[in-house]
């Protein structure tokens, strides 16, 4: 299949993380891919189909919420392009504001664009002097900018002074209707902005972004930094697994060794953390007791590094239609590696040998509440409305705020259901009885007509 220079910029999405990466073919049956997340399996599969090899593995940034499968793709056959000032350890062409690639027809210009990290750049790529498109990184994002805060509290307002400048300095000259491609957006807990959409034009965030839009740059900086939420912690240490490289495994993972019930119970005894990802629905009707609930799904992966300290040891009970590629997937693409096994045979093994369970009440909206409403959706959920009388704590805070969650029976609730077991499975875990999750969480109480308020 023979492709147009510039043409069929094809989105790589994870939707858990709420990254984008692009696979862009060059017109000479060569392509690039830009940020790529750590299994290339996606990029090798779409480079197949349209019969193209991956010539360019180039990088934007130092990521904090992944970690970079370029050197994946280097690995095997293309080159990494990353920005100078990110001082990888691994063989690559560093790049610094200005300078430019020849890729065969087309090129690619690196435009140093400090704020989201200080060596971030974005590229833009270009058929002769007409520009095709822009790979913002952080730089841009639909209805705003990816955050400055991932460095240091010290350089965090600097940072956020340089997202302004870039907008208005290196971006500010090129065309309205230049499409824009960003590697972060909706999920992404890199991202500050609300524009929903993947990827967007110059003209149309001019028009929308506070980025363009604010009275000053002065004026942007206070209004963008107070809206910050919280993030994961293991964005503190991915930075510099990307800078020295981690672990290449290629295109075969690893598999989750089986665990007989005698292991699996001498793992978990000997500090390993238990983790059942099966759907929180079938946790609640019988899990095996201290089990941390972390539903498989694509945040799966979000939460775990929120919650899970990196260096522990991890078993999983895993329901047996469920994906263990996935699930290992997801452990890596942040840096878990020390992955145990599973318990064979799921939870039904454990039945079977007549071990202990413990359950967690589901309550139907129909049934009202039992004790406090604990709300553990991210603040910004419940700025936009809450069940009255609820207290609120965030899901990454719980254990560190358990003492201050009110006494005696709670329903616990979320968006839907998920992180609100999640929540019960922590405080279960410290011996907290008398615990509920609201089945379909503050949705089906909406949903229901219920009473909501925002103070």
């Amino acid at each position: 299949m023979e492709t147009q220079p510039g043409q069929a910029i094809v989105a790589v999405v994870d939707e858990g993380l709420g990254n984008s990466s692009y696979v862009v073919p060059l017109g000479d049956r060569r392509a690039l891919v830009v940020d790529p997340r750590r299994d290339p399996t996606a990029y090798l599969q779409l480079a197949e189909k349209l019969d193209l090899r991956i010539a360019f593995a180039v990088e934007t940034h130092l990521h904090a919420d992944f970690i970079s499968g370029s050197r994946e793709l280097a690995a095997l056959g293309a080159t990494l392009v990353a920005p100078l000032a990110s001082h990888l350890a691994a063989p690559h062409r560093g790049l610094e504001d200005g300078e430019e690639i020849d890729l065969g027809g087309l090129t690619l210009r690196a435009l140093a664009t400090p704020g989201h990290t200080p060596e971030h750049l974005a590229y833009l790529l270009l058929d002769g002097l007409k520009p095709l498109a822009l790979f913002s990184g952080g730089a841009v994002l639909p209805g705003g900018a990816a955050r400055p805060d991932l460095i240091g509290p010290d350089e965090t307002e600097a940072l956020a002074h340089d997202l302004y400048r870039s907008a208005h300095g290196p971006l500010g000259r090129l065309p309205d209707d230049l499409r824009v491609y960003p590697t972060h957006g909706t999920g992404s807990f890199c991202s500050a902005g609300d524009g929903g959409q993947r990827t967007t034009s110059l003209g149309r965030e001019r028009h929308e972004n506070p980025l363009f839009t604010s009275a000053s740059e002065d004026a942007f900086v206070r209004t963008f930094l107070a809206g910050l939420g919280t993030y994961p912690p293991y964005f503190l240490r991915l930075r510099s697994i990307n800078e020295r490289g981690a672990r290449l495994y290629g295109l075969k993972l690893p598999a989750l060794a089986p665990l007989s019930v005698a292991e699996f119970r001498r793992q978990h005894a000997a500090g390993a953390t238990l983790i059942d990802v099966r759907p929180f629905e079938d946790f609640a009707r019988g899990h095996i007791p201290g089990a941390l609930s972390i539903a498989l799904r694509p945040a799966f992966a979000s939460w775990l590094g929120w919650i899970v300290p990196t260096e522990r040891p991890l078993v999983f009970v895993r329901g047996l239609d469920q994906d263990q590629r996935d699930l290992v997937e997801q452990c890596l693409k942040i840096g878990y590696e020390n992955l145990v096994g599973e318990l064979e045979g799921g939870i039904e093994a454990w039945r079977t040998a007549g071990l202990p369970e413990s359950v967690v009440a589901l309550r139907q909206v129909t049934e009202g509440l039992q004790g406090t409403p604990l709300d553990v959706r991210q603040a910004s959920e419940w700025a936009h409305g809450h069940i009255p009388g609820a207290r609120h704590v965030e899901l990454g805070r719980v254990v560190a705020s358990a003492g201050a969650i009110p006494a005696g029976p709670l329903t616990i609730y979320c968006g839907h259901g998920e992180r609100a077991m999640t929540a019960t499975s922590l405080l279960q875990a410290q011996g907290r009885e008398n615990l509920a999750v609201l089945d379909g969480g503050f949705d089906a109480w909406r949903d229901a007509g219920e009473p909501i308020t925002n103070k």
